[in-house]
This record gives C-alpha cells, sequence and structure tokens, in this order.
C-alpha cells in the first residue's frame, strides 16, 4: 500500500509542476501584454490548486499512516529525528513547508475570484503561485524522485 500511496505521490508531483509552469508562464504575459484574464487563466489556477490540494491529502496519507519516516517522526522525534538531516527534511521540512506552499496558493487564487482587474489578477496569480511553486520546489527530496 505504501508503494502505491508513493507512486502516485510521485506522479502527482508533474502534473503539479507543468500546472503551476503554466500558470506562472500565463500570468507573466498576461501581466505584461496587459491582457484579459480569461477563463483558461481562471481554470488552469482551479486545477493548479486542486491538484495540489490531492497532493496535500495524499502526503498526509502517506506521512501519518503509512510512511514509516512519519510514524518514526511521532514516536522518537527529539532524539534521532532531529539529528539526522536526512529525517528532519522528510518528516518536518517537506510537509511544513509544502503546508506553507499551498496556503499562498489557495490565498493567491481566493484572491483572484474576488479580484475584478486582470492586470491585479496576473499579479496575484504571479506572486502567490509563483510563491508556492518556489517553496514546493525547495523542499523536495529529489534524490528520492
Amino acid at each position: 500500500m505504501y508503494e502505491i500511496f508513493q507512486l502516485i505521490h510521485k506522479t502527482l508531483f508533474f502534473v503539479v509542476m507543468i500546472l503551476g509552469l503554466i500558470v506562472i508562464v500565463r500570468a507573466a504575459m498576461g501581466l505584461s501584454s496587459k491582457s484579459d484574464f480569461t477563463e483558461t487563466d481562471r481554470k488552469f489556477g482551479l486545477f493548479f490548486l486542486i491538484s495540489n490540494h490531492t497532493q496535500l491529502l495524499i502526503g498526509l496519507v502517506l506521512y501519518l499512516f503509512l510512511s514509516p519516516f512519519g510514524m518514526k517522526a511521532f514516536t522518537d522525534f527529539g532524539s534521532e529525528v532531529m539529528k539526522i538531516a536526512e529525517y528532519r527534511k522528510i518528516a518536518v521540512e517537506h510537509i511544513l513547508t509544502n503546508i506553507i506552499a499551498i496556503a499562498l496558493i489557495t490565498v493567491g487564487y481566493s484572491k483572484n475570484k474576488r479580484a475584478t482587474d486582470a492586470i491585479v489578477r496576473h499579479k496575484n496569480a504571479l506572486i502567490f503561485f509563483g510563491l508556492g511553486l518556489v517553496l514546493l520546489l525547495s523542499r523536495i527530496p529529489w534524490d528520492k524522485l
């Protein structure tokens, strides 16, 4: 079961990254050309949001119920997990940074729902989705992909 969820989590990572790049490129192009914020822009943002939330749920299932790193973090947090960089990165830094990134992405999407000006919407997408994507990329265990 662990391997199946881990494969889904890894595969969905690529979907998240592709959607994130599309959203950021579209936002940068829209901001530079001062074009309208289209329904396609909104939908790509929505799909980016949904894929991130799905990724978070799968990651939490892995972390809380299936992963040996997650369980180890709860049973032996102070002595071993925090002293070994690889364990700390998976058990603490990866999950915390990704939750912050997904919160930024959610805030950006929510701000775009309320905004009426196209330039503001492109700017929100570029800032919040961009920061979220950078944070996601910063905590990926690249050696485990």
